[in-house]
């Protein structure tokens, strides 16, 4: 004789059916659910992009095989930077963490031909930031308070000066 606890005995498997699929799916939801976002900026790096242009090569060769670089430097010789960069953000609204960043920097001499190739990554301790869309400039980052006492205010005038000149007085 079989014993009815909920109802009939097919009853029973089904509903221990469900909870065991609705548990699956539970716990295999959280563990690869990511709710993050990966970014990726910048220069795809081509390695066979990157071999057809060994030392002698021409600029022109240089920029057929790579294409346009993210950015130059032109101080002491010219130099093309390729730089590829991937951001990640735990949740929508945070700021992007720079994970991976990798520099594919291409040297040239005087007559202009590749004199050597280097790639940079984070690890070489190379940080190049060209999202912060802002230029260093010389000198010192004063506040107000500090513009007020050094005399901000023009050629001579002291910060007891421009003090009085802000309250009314001589």
């Amino acid at each position: 004789m079989k014993k009815r606890v909920f109802g009939s005995d097919v009853n029973l498997r089904g509903t221990v059916a469900v909870a065991a699929v609705a548990l699956a799916l539970g716990v295999s939801g959280c563990t690869s659910m990511d709710i993050g976002q990966t970014m990726y900026n910048g220069y795809v790096l081509d390695k066979d992009s990157l071999d057809l242009i060994p030392e002698g090569s021409s600029r022109e060769q240089v920029l057929l095989s790579m294409g346009t670089p993210s950015t130059t430097a032109t101080f002491d010789s010219e130099v093309f930077y390729y730089i590829s960069q991937k951001r990640h953000r735990s949740v929508a609204f945070m700021k992007p963490k720079l994970v991976e960043q990798t520099i594919v920097a291409i040297y040239f001499n005087k007559e202009g031909t590749v004199a050597r190739r280097a790639v940079y990554t984070l690890q070489d301790g190379k940080v190049f930031d060209n999202i912060s869309r802002t230029t260093p400039t010389g000198g010192r980052d004063l506040t107000f308070l500090q513009q007020l006492l050094s005399g901000g205010g023009g050629t001579g005038s002291s910060g007891a000066a421009a003090m009085r000149s802000i309250l009314g007085g001589n």
